[in-house]
């Protein structure tokens, strides 16, 4: 089968080629020649992608096609760069400028050598390699209309050894600290089975608190105490340059405040992890639990000498897991069943090689497919070791379509155990061209789709779910990162830069073929000491889950900015970066993730315009960030994303194109003008954080509202502590943002009769009322309103009564109250709304009791309905 991500990186150069035809001026005979010999390039890898081989003539085409694919587009981008500055400067100025006429002469010389050695490659290797067809393979983007099956979070064949861990750690020592392991061989659901217990709402009876922490092999103690402290303040910038001591003690001042708590360690593999971690806890006989995964059996009996050993599925088990996985809330056709029995068999038990061949097998109904899978099964499960869980991965990765192999190879580039954001994964693949544009969706939607499919298909963990029960977080296993990383290395699509064995100073390997570099924080500094240059670059990511910033001197951050003058994609969050000339330079960019003290974003922005992504965080004191660049220039601008409110300039005109910018995550009030709207109006998202005393009144910024048309989530933060007078929503409210599918409201201090003007929004299905958002002791709904409302999270108000039937909110599922220590109750006729199946209780005690007979009018009815409430009944009454 010819290689995927090659006829991909072909895609990518056609369609650079094509998107810059009249860029190219003075070399348009060669380049339009070059374009059609890449044409019959595609042409030709598309057709010997229905057919397998394993020659080595054709592994070395596929490595000659991709190098040559490369210095054709190394080629190309350079003098794109300097065709757009020519094109930007006056025509004295393009008259002298006698350089550019040598620029082109030179193109044309190149564009010419590489069109003849493409076509010599092509004419020589007609007959590179013998077919012969192989599983004939979904068509592209087919199971891609379905989300995932996010509904049913339950795991099979883990109920009972959930039970035995939670009753070890409800009745073990009463008084003293007690380690429960859980260990297991890889693959067998240690961190399934721990996270099952973990979100068990039976353990907010017992322990105050519940921390998750992940370890993995390169953990560091200090690390470990700021995700524990994390648990207990917000604050943890005060504590970053404590040692490791002071912060155990400050851990275990906060514990002894509280009642018993609980700390799961996800994946040891060190017993000094579980000597650190036991500092922490108070000596004061409240009976603290930590609760550890592990594959050492070693330092499972190190920990406790009665760890829990994780058992294998039993073959009705496994079975089961599979027919799951596979048809989700459907059942197994009765020609499937002994097939799905034998494949089930054939994991022995092992639930990663289950749900991985289920992944294999999802939207193949055909027996004929089962019974070569079933084959392959038999052929690859030796023994169940690190190798053979590679090739189920691989078995489930040839089952994904071209694009979507690609998109999950690169979740590669992340760390192992790094918890990814859906929403900023989604921004790299488009930015990396991984995404290709379809008549019917957004490139959004389609990256949106290809997540879901993954998580489906069970190649990417689901971590978090947003309320409204889209993907908000997820994360490779260990297992199939490892597949990634090596699948990714072997094809070129990005290299990892780390040390040697030997602790050379790391350097890029192959200068042809590393495109993407990820490296190490820890080494950054060593490899940019080789002051490296490598114009073939494409794509640079540092990343780190540590809090602390990692500091470079100016000199240091600048090699940067030289060594990859064709970057494209920059995530160097993890640094703190500023600008340069060189950086000014990186015309190319399209992607840009850094954190800085940065007061402002300079007007040199705005000569990137192939800008897709902004991502900006600044650690300034100013309350505003002022965008001095011309972003509206910016054509391609689709998503701007800033920690404090961003001060946007208008627009030079009002005519010519509309601004692409989907995404404004935080501006001022003041920026909301009606030019700038206008401008913006394919915005999908906007927050908007200031005082908004002005921007809500009757002619104030908000009527500009009206101007998004497309707009799905808003958010309206309002900042001002004191307030002269009261903020009104006004009453037209609706009609401005009548596509609003998401609205948060913070600190506003509406009086709660007007809450029913959001009712009357009839797109509304998530609404979030924060600090607040409204004031007053009571709250009567009026009946009729909020009829798409689904998920209603209300947290810290002054609400005492609320009064409320089930028509007010007729199809609400999912009930959020935190901090409302005032409210007495959770209006009981709300058990009678049919879809209400889930609700939670932070701080909010009083309310407690009405809660639990909502509760048990549910439950009842045989109705299944989730309950969580913090602290747990006991620990509130202590505290009363």
């Amino acid at each position: 089968m010819a290689d995927r991500v090659v006829n991909f990186f072909v895609e990518n150069l056609l369609q650079l080629l094509s998107d810059n035809v009249e860029l190219i001026k003075g070399v348009d005979d060669d380049f339009k020649l070059l374009l059609k010999e890449v044409k019959r390039l595609k042409a030709f890898l598309d057709d010997a992608a229905k057919f397998h081989s394993d020659s080595n003539q054709w592994e070395q085409l596929i490595q000659d096609i991709q190098r040559m694919v490369f210095k054709a587009e190394d080629v190309i981008d350079k003098f794109l760069v300097q065709a757009k500055l020519h094109r930007d400067k006056n025509k004295v100025e393009r008259f002298f400028d006698v350089s550019h006429l040598a620029t082109v002469r030179a193109l044309a010389a190149e564009i010419k050598a590489i069109h003849e050695k493409v076509k010599k490659l092509r004419e020589d290797n007609k007959d590179a390699f013998q077919p012969k067809p192989v599983l004939e393979l979904p068509k592209k983007g087919h199971e891609l209309t379905q989300g995932p099956s996010l509904e049913d979070d339950e795991v099979v064949g883990f109920d009972e050894e959930a039970n035995k861990v939670i009753k070890r750690l409800f009745e073990g020592p009463a008084e003293s600290l007690d380690i429960v392991p859980v260990v297991g061989m890889p693959g067998l659901g240690k961190t399934t089975l721990a996270r099952k217990i973990y979100n068990d709402s039976k353990l907010s009876y017992e322990f105050f608190s519940i921390i998750w922490v992940y370890i993995g092999q390169s953990y560091k103690i200090k690390d470990i105490f700021l995700n524990i402290l994390k648990f207990f303040t917000k604050r943890i910038e005060d504590y970053l340059n404590n040692d490791v001591d002071t912060l155990a003690n400050v851990i275990s001042v906060y514990m002894s405040k509280g009642g018993r708590c609980l700390i799961v360690l996800d994946d040891v593999w060190e017993a000094t992890v579980i000597d650190h971690v036991k500092k922490v806890f108070p000596v004061n006989k409240k009976g603290h639990r930590i609760m550890i995964t592990t594959r050492d059996g070693y330092l499972a009996t190190y920990a406790n000498p009665d760890p829990h050993n994780l058992k294998f599925l039993t073959p009705q088990e496994s079975f089961e897991l599979l027919v799951k996985r596979v048809f989700g809330k459907g059942s197994c056709p009765d020609e499937l069943v002994g097939l799905g029995e034998k494949i089930a068999g054939s994991c022995d038990g092992v639930p990663l090689a289950v749900v991985v061949i289920a992944g294999a097998l999802r939207g193949r109904p055909n027996k004929s497919d089962w019974q070569r899978v079933q084959k392959n099964v038999a052929e690859h499960l030796y023994k169940n070791s690190q190798e053979s869980c590679l090739k189920f991965v691989q078995m489930s990765y040839d089952r994904l379509p071209q694009e979507v192999q690609t998109c999950f190879l690169y979740c590669g580039i992340f760390p192992r155990g790094f918890d990814i954001a859906s929403w900023k994964l989604i921004r790299m693949w488009i930015a990396e061209g991984l995404i290709k544009p379809q008549q019917t969706y957004t490139l959004e939607e389609i990256a949106e789709l290809h997540l879901n499919d993954l998580v489906n298909r069970n190649l990417l963990i689901l971590m978090q779910k947003r309320s409204n029960g889209q993907i908000k977080a997820c994360r490779l296993h260990d297992m199939l990162h490892e597949f990634c990383r090596k699948e990714a290395t072997n094809k070129w699509l990005f290299h990892e830069i780390c040390k040697t064995p030997d602790n050379v100073i790391p350097s890029i390997q192959d200068q042809d073929t590393s495109r993407r570099l990820c490296i190490e924080p820890s080494i950054l500094y060593d490899f940019l000491s080789t002051r490296p240059f490598a114009e073939h670059v494409r794509s640079f990511y540092c990343f780190s889950s540590k809090q602390k910033q990692i500091e470079l001197s100016p000199n240091d951050i600048k090699l940067i900015h030289k060594a990859f003058p064709l970057i494209r994609v920059l995530d160097v969050e993890s640094l703190k970066f500023l600008f340069s000339k060189d950086f000014n330079q990186l015309f190319h960019l399209r992607y840009i993730a850094i954190s800085g003290d940065f007061k402002s974003l300079p007007p040199t922005f705005g000569k990137f315009w192939n800008l897709q992504t902004l991502i900006l965080n600044t650690s300034t004191s100013e309350p505003t960030i002022d965008v001095k660049a011309e972003i509206w220039n910016m054509l391609q601008l689709r998503h701007l994303h800033t920690n404090i409110p961003a001060k946007l300039p208008s627009p030079t005109t009002t005519t010519g194109k509309a601004s692409c910018l989907q995404t404004l995550s935080m501006v001022s009030p003041e920026s909301c003008k009606k030019d700038v709207l206008a401008k913006a109006c394919n915005l999908k998202k906007l927050g908007i954080r200031g005082q908004m005393a002005v921007f809500l009144e009757t002619r104030g910024g908000i009527s500009n509202l009206e101007e998004l048309k497309c707009l799905e989530h808003l958010k309206l933060l309002n900042d001002a502590l004191y307030m002269n007078k009261s903020l009104h929503l006004p009453p037209a409210f609706f009609r401005l943002v009548r596509t609003v599918k998401k609205l948060t409201l913070g600190n506003t201090k509406f009086p709660w009769s007007e809450a029913d003007r959001l009712g009357q929004l009839e797109s509304l299905e998530v609404l979030r009322l924060k600090d607040n958002a409204f004031m007053g002791d009571t709250w009567r709904p009026e009946v009729g309103g909020f009829s798409q409302l689904q998920v209603l999270w209300i947290e810290r108000v002054e609400l005492e009564t609320w009064e409320a039937s089930n028509l007010c909110f007729p199809i609400l599922r999912h009930l959020v109250l935190v901090s409302c220590g005032k409210l007495n109750a959770v209006p009981l006729e709300l058990a009678d709304i049919p879809n209400l199946h889930e609700m939670k209780l932070d701080n909010t005690s009083k309310a407690v009791k009405s809660a639990k007979e909502i509760l048990e009018r549910k439950t009842s009815k045989n109705i299944k309905f989730k309950f969580s409430m913090f602290p747990p009944e006991t620990e509130s009454k202590a505290t009363q």
